[in-house]
């Protein structure tokens, strides 16, 4: 940890800090559907070639369901596309909203989250329905999403976008996020950093939405 008393804002991922995920999830429904062809070369084309492009907005939707049909080399419904992709995507915790609604009394708080537009229908929508909130830049004081930015984490740019946005001061921003390759990618622009790793959770940071005393 490499904060200090300074914090002033934070800027939170969502999935794996926010939402809880499991990538596996959609190896496991490939394979109810007959897909067996797990090679590492190939899956590092398909998030090279097409889910990296999805997450930063080059690709529509409709281009990825063509694209992934490609990758599968057999056909299957829009529908059951848009079941897999969106199998990874598990629960946003109520006490993690009740976590961010406190901090927000507390500091400037953003989302900046590598996403795509479909699984971003679904999590709006559990947003909608569960927790009130019309959009995400209700519950913080603003969001940021890779696919309407055409960038996406660990590019330094998208940190910079944020910053300069809004005027940030890197050491007074704390960027909290689940994979060290964005962390490191933070730090190197002087920002404040967070490797929230399991089993620990963003509650874990916080008492009545401030940073714990000894992270400070």
């Amino acid at each position: 940890m490499d904060t200090n008393r300074s914090i002033k804002n934070i800027i939170f991922d969502f999935g794996g800090v926010i939402l809880d995920i499991d990538s596996q999830q959609i190896e496991e429904n490939l394979k109810q559907l007959g897909f067996t062809n797990f090679n590492p070369q190939r899956l590092q084309e398909l998030e090279k070639n097409i889910v990296s492009k999805f997450e930063r907005g080059i690709l529509t939707a409709d281009v990825f369901r063509k694209k992934f049909r490609e990758f599968l080399g057999f056909s299957i419904s829009n529908q059951e596309i848009d079941d897999v992709w969106n199998s990874m995507l598990l629960d946003i915790p109520r006490e993690r909203i009740e976590v961010l609604e406190q901090v927000k009394k507390q500091y400037t708080i953003f989302l900046l989250s590598n996403s795509n537009e479909i699984h971003y229908e679904v999590f709006l929508r559990d947003l909608q329905l569960r927790f009130g909130y019309n959009e995400f830049d209700d519950l913080f004081h603003r969001a940021y999403f890779s696919f309407d930015l055409h960038l996406s984490k660990p590019n330094p740019e998208i940190f910079e976008f944020v910053l300069y946005q809004h005027k940030l001061v890197p050491e007074e921003t704390l960027f909290i996020d689940d994979l060290e390759i964005h962390i490191e990618a933070a730090k190197k622009l002087g920002l404040r950093t967070y490797h929230l790793q399991k089993p620990e959770r963003v509650r874990d940071l916080f008492v009545d939405g401030v940073l714990r005393e000894d992270l400070l």
